[in-house]
């Protein structure tokens, strides 16, 4: 079955990129399966990341964003030949096949997503060229589903040239898209004291690209002077980037060529690097699964039922500090 299935994936049959992603999302055993058998066929689609926090508008961008990137567009900069990083990689940059995932919070009465961000992309439900899909966070931190980054892989194996991630409305600390994406779009609104926000190093530090939507809205400039000013508090070197502010009115398609070309100036300028940042992402992501199969194996072959609620027990109680109790658990299962 996995192999049959890998094999449509590889041929984009959106059915098959559908199942692939749900076995993926529950954490199925054949999901893990699958992801070994379409991995060689990875590693070509470039990866948007747009964050920011809820009502910044982000869904909406993407929406924009999908309709810009599919419309072949001459670089107004490649036009004046005075960009030469984006005119040496391409003077026209368009893209026929696109995925999206839309992480979206987590039902309270389903487990599934909630599907605010794909009710906002209906223009391109029945795009043959876009494949939208929501995951649900179930309760995972960092403004992504622990699923994400095999579902990007799953898109990427069925021949999307591009992957945008929309996470969901994300706080100081969730900056999980920074190991997920090769570029990461930080959007901020006017009025929501997100002038407060922006001044705060968890955001600060994610964006290779600002977005200010809702640039028509009163405290708009105030806000890019406020993230300019922070900015400046950085010495960026001459080869070094220093991420741009865009604004955009994303509901009437206002600053969104714009972002596709700062996007586009972003690539060209990170070609050198973007290897070290995907093998960083490589890294986190063994990590992150080395400890969780660490974790697996620990509950279902080293612990008895219950003896690990009975440990966190005495911890609360102060009977046992965390370290040694870890101790304790690491040498029972390399025993």
């Amino acid at each position: 079955m996995t192999a049959t299935l890998a094999e449509r994936i590889l041929a984009g049959d959106p059915r098959a990129i559908a199942r692939a992603i749900s076995l993926i999302e529950d954490e199925d055993a054949s999901g893990a399966d699958l992801v070994r058998a379409i991995f060689g066929h990875t590693g070509r689609a470039y990866l948007i990341g747009v964050t920011g926090p809820p009502g910044a508008g982000k869904s909406t961008l993407v929406d924009r964003l999908i309709t810009n990137l599919k419309k072949p567009q001459r670089s107004q900069s490649s036009q004046r030949s005075e960009t030469k990083e984006l005119s040496a990689v391409s003077p026209v940059f368009s893209f026929s096949s696109i995925g999206v995932i839309a992480v979206d919070p987590t039902s309270p009465f389903s487990g599934g997503a909630v599907l605010g961000d794909r009710l906002r992309m209906q223009t391109h439900a029945s795009d043959a060229g876009v494949f939208i899909r929501s995951m649900a966070t179930r309760g995972h931190l960092g403004g992504l589903a622990r699923a994400t980054g095999d579902a990007a892989l799953v898109l990427d194996a069925a021949g999307k040239d591009i992957v945008i991630i929309e996470t969901v409305g994300v706080g100081q600390d969730e900056v999980d898209i920074i190991r997920t994406a090769d570029v990461s779009i930080v959007t901020l609104v006017p009025g929501t004291g997100d002038e407060v926000q922006a001044l705060k190093a968890g955001i600060m530090e994610i964006a290779d690209i600002f977005v200010v939507n809702k640039a028509d809205r009163e405290g708009a400039e105030r806000l890019v002077s406020a993230v300019e000013s922070n900015l400046a508090l950085h010495a960026y070197g001459t080869e070094e980037w220093r991420p741009p502010i865009v604004k955009t009115v994303a509901t009437t398609g206002q600053g969104i060529p714009e972002l596709v070309e700062t996007i586009a100036r972003f690539r060209a300028h990170s070609q050198g690097t973007q290897a070290l940042r995907r093998k960083t992402r490589s890294e986190y992501r063994l990590r992150e699964l080395v400890s969780q199969r660490f974790m697996d194996h620990l509950e279902r072959n080293v612990l008895a039922k219950g003896e690990l609620a009975a440990i966190v027990d005495r911890i609360a109680a102060r009977e046992v500090d965390p370290y040694s109790a870890a101790n304790e658990l690491l040498r029972r299962a390399l025993k």
